[in-house]
Parts: C-alpha cells; structure tokens; sequence
C-alpha cells in the first residue's frame, strides 16, 4: 500500500513538472529590433521638384508721385490683384529622415508675377465735359533664389504618405521687371475717344530687395519601389518688406508716369510634384521604403 501511495505521489509531481515546463515554453522573450527596423529608422531623399506659384502683393504704406488738388486721394489708390497671376519655380531637395520627422532643405529658383492698376482723371473746371481718364496697369515680374528649411511629419508611414510640414525662406532677389500699360478716354477733344498706349517695359531690381518668409504646407508622398512621388502645396507668408526704400522714386521712366513703388509684403500658394530618391539601400535587392 506504502508503495503504491509513493507510486501515485511521483507520478502526480512528474505530470505538474512537465506541465511548468510547457507553460514556460509558450512565454516568448520580447523581439528585438531588427537591423532591417533599425536602418529603415533613417534616410537620406535627393530629388527634383517643380510647379507653379500664385502671389499676393500686399500694401504696408502706398506711395504716389501726383497727388490731386480738386479730389479725393483715394479716387487715384492702387488696386492689387490678389493670387491672379501665375509663376513658376524649380526646387532642388535633400532631406533628412528620421523616425516620422524629416528636416529639409530646399534651394529653388522661382518666378513670381503680381499686378495692380489705379486711375487718374482730370478735368476743367470752367467745363466738366472736358474730362481726361487715365488707366495705369502695371505687372511686376520678380525672380528669386529661395533658400528654405522646412520640418516635416508623417501623419501615415505606409506606401502613401501624408504629411505636414513649417518652415522659414530667406529669399535673394535675382531680376525684377515692370511693365506700365496706360490706357484712357479722351472727352476733351470734341468727343469720346478711348485710347491705349504701347507698354512700357523697365528693369526694376533696384526697386526691390531681399526677404524672408514663414511657410506651412500639407503634402503627399507615394512610395514608388525605391522612388518617392511627391506633391504638395504650400503657404508662404512674407515678413519683411520686399521694397528698396531707398530707390522708391529712383526709377525716371517710372517716375514720369506717375508711379512711387508702395512698401509690399509678398505672399505665395506654392504647388509643386517632383520625385525623392533615397540614398541608403540594404541590397540591390531590398527596397528601402519596404516594411
């Protein structure tokens, strides 16, 4: 009897013991990242991008060189056109990423145009049929080297990504131009005549200078095998004024029709699509935007 009790006890034990030991088994250590994990944590993108871009011109002060005498001044204030005209810009990008965040920076070249009219008229005052309007249309084309740096994140981290993105530009003025288109109706001649002169085209770099901006943008990234396919839009906000104070009526052929350049913020709604190449691989055949 002693011996079956003993018998039955050591089997009881034998059972509980492999029954600890298969419990222990199923309980995994914690994975480890991987050296794949860990190299996919940080890239480097070079690329190309390009686009177009629409500016708004916006008034600190305004500046006239004719200032009525019989009127209101503000029957002759300049009227701007805002986000109306379109330009151009091409961006060379090198980026760094680094776990959903990338810092970047991006040189580019860009042409911008903006345009503003305002209207004069005289008359005589012995006989107001005798009046004379005047229309001055005026289009300013300005080309800068923009050097950003922007702070990207990605709002997804799969094949498609979206993200958002501020930053700070410092922008070079490279060339300006002006072109003054002075149209108008003559009633003191002894009828109605409309008339339009040819345009007056001028170099105005020295009526500008350099500047700096703030910039926020959403964009979209889709990962193409080993390229990245980018489109995004951007806002860039002008913080200092873009006018060569120094040179405001600096210009005679601008001067003599009439035009004093007026302080200007620059603001731009830039869009822009390029591709992204990426500058670490594990192999010829890993692709590096794989997970």
């Amino acid at each position: 009897m002693k011996i079956l009790s003993l018998a039955l006890a050591l089997l009881i034990s034998t059972a509980c013991l492999g029954q600890f030991k298969k419990k222990g088994n199923n309980t995994l250590p914690k994975q480890r990242p991987t050296q794949q994990n860990k190299f996919l944590e940080k890239q480097w993108w070079l690329g190309f991008k390009a686009g177009t871009n629409l500016a708004q011109a916006k008034p600190i002060k305004s500046y006239t060189v004719m200032v009525p005498t019989n009127y209101s001044e503000q029957l002759n204030a300049k009227s701007y056109d805002s986000f109306l005209k379109t330009g151009s810009q091409a961006t060379l990008e090198a980026t760094f990423y680094y776990k959903g965040f990338s810092f970047s920076v991006q040189p580019t070249y860009r042409h911008t145009r903006f345009t503003y009219f305002n209207q004069y008229r005289w008359y005589n005052n012995d006989n107001s049929a005798e009046t004379l309007e005047l229309r001055y249309d005026q289009e300013q084309k300005l080309d800068f080297a923009d050097f950003p740096f922007f702070i990207k994140y990605d709002i997804l981290r799969d094949k498609l990504r979206p993200y958002v993105q501020v930053g700070i530009v410092y922008s070079m003025l490279i060339n300006a131009n002006k072109a003054v288109t002075i149209s108008g109706t003559d009633y003191a001649s002894g009828g109605t005549n409309q008339f339009a002169n040819e345009t007056i085209i001028v170099g105005a770099k020295d009526l500008f200078e350099n500047y700096w901006s703030l910039a926020a943008g959403v964009g979209l990234d889709y990962n193409l095998g080993n390229v990245r396919v980018v489109l995004e839009g951007t806002y860039i906000k002008g913080m200092s004024n873009i006018t060569n104070t120094k040179n405001r009526f600096g210009n005679d052929r601008l001067a003599g029709i009439g035009d004093a350049q007026d302080d200007l913020d620059l603001n731009n709604i830039v869009i822009s699509a390029g591709v992204l190449f990426p500058m670490r691989f594990l192999s010829s055949s890993f692709k590096t935007l794989d997970r």
